[in-house]
C-alpha cells in the first residue's frame, strides 16, 4: 500500500493504492482504495476503510506515510480490535462499540482543529472599510461643455 502522486508541479494530490512492490511509484497498481490531499488544513483523506482493512488482513505492507494515514482514519485500530476478537478477548459487538467511541472523539478533535485554523486564518486580517460607490459623470456631458 502506497501513495501514487498526481496533480501538477508544487500542487500534490495522491491516490492511496495497493501495488506490487516491484511496480514504479506512479505505475501499475492492483486497487485504488482512497485519496489524500495534503494541501488542505487539515489534510483531506478519503479512504474505503473496509477495502483497506481487507488488504491489511491479506498481508499488504503500507509505507510509513500510508501507515500514518490509516492510523489517522482508524483502520489500524480496527485491525487491532478485530485481532482481539479472533483471540477471544472480547466479542465483535464490544469491538465495534470501542471503535465507534474512538471515531466520535476523533471527529470532534478534527472539527476543533478545523475551527482553530479557520479562526487563526481570519484573525490576522483587519476589517475592511465599507465600500462606497462614487458618482461618475457621464462622459458625453464633459465633451459638450468644451
Amino acid at each position: 500500500m502506497r501513495l501514487q502522486r498526481h496533480g501538477s508541479k508544487k500542487r500534490p494530490f495522491y491516490f492511496i493504492v495497493v501495488a506490487d512492490a516491484r511496480a514504479p511509484r506512479d505505475g501499475k497498481f492492483i486497487s485504488k482504495i482512497g485519496t489524500y490531499n495534503p494541501l488542505t488544513v487539515p489534510a483531506t483523506i478519503q479512504l474505503d476503510r473496509q477495502r483497506a482493512l481487507d488488504w491489511l488482513q491479506k498481508g499488504a505492507q503500507p509505507t510509513d506515510t500510508v501507515r500514518r494515514l490509516l492510523s489517522f482514519k482508524g483502520v489500524l485500530y480496527l485491525k487491532h480490535l478485530l485481532r482481539g476478537v479472533q483471540l477471544g478477548l472480547f466479542d465483535d459487538v464490544t469491538a465495534m462499540q470501542k471503535f465507534e467511541t474512538w471515531h466520535k472523539e476523533h471527529e470532534v478533535q478534527v472539527k476543533k482543529r478545523q475551527e482553530e485554523h479557520r479562526k487563526s486564518r481570519f484573525a490576522g486580517r483587519r476589517p475592511q472599510a465599507p465600500f462606497r460607490r462614487t458618482e461618475r459623470k457621464p462622459e458625453g456631458d464633459a465633451g459638450a461643455e468644451a
